[in-house]
């Protein structure tokens, strides 16, 4: 009787602590992904097409401050800083107001505005995630390839605007 009961007692002990070693496992791998930090090689392994701006299209927009702010806070998250996105909840909100609202006239279309809203939703996104401290880097990554994307896109819809206007095409009478 006594050996039964020794048995049933150490197999107990044997699959407690087996049940323990796993949770410390999980939770130890947890904790490297989260405490992992970005590099700026980590940003330049991301794939997607990045879309710059024509002669053209810089030109119609020179003066347009918003929009170099937004460059430089882009030239920033390549390089892994996003501390522009820590706790700066106003000067985004500010940045993306005056983005919208002072478009150059030559760029100035539903699509664009509608690239800008996307853009919006990305920089937001990234906003939260980066002031998470259960964010995985895994995540983060993709949030900045969402928002670089975004920037992209934004490129695009202005060159292309300026290369449609500069079109000749002769309608038949």
């Amino acid at each position: 009787m006594n050996i039964k009961i020794l048995s049933i007692l150490s197999l107990f002990i044997v699959i407690y602590s087996c049940k323990k070693t796993e949770e410390n496992i999980a939770n130890d791998a947890d904790t490297k992904n989260n405490t992992q930090e970005l590099t700026e090689s980590d940003i330049s392994k991301l794939d997607f097409i990045d879309f710059g701006l024509d002669e053209k299209t810089e030109g119609a927009i020179e003066n347009w401050q918003e929009y170099y702010q937004l460059v430089d806070i882009v030239k920033k998250v390549k390089k892994a800083d996003l501390v522009f996105f820590k706790d700066n909840n106003k000067a985004i909100i500010t940045l993306l107001k005056d983005l919208k609202k002072n478009i150059p006239e030559p760029v100035n279309t539903p699509a664009t505005l509608a690239r800008i809203l996307v853009l919006e939703t990305k920089i937001f996104k990234l906003e939260s995630l980066s002031n998470l401290s259960t964010t995985r880097k895994e995540e983060l990554l993709s949030t900045i390839k969402e928002f670089l994307v975004a920037v992209s896109n934004l490129n695009f819809q202005m060159n292309k605007k300026l290369e449609k206007d500069n079109q000749n095409i002769q309608k038949p009478q």
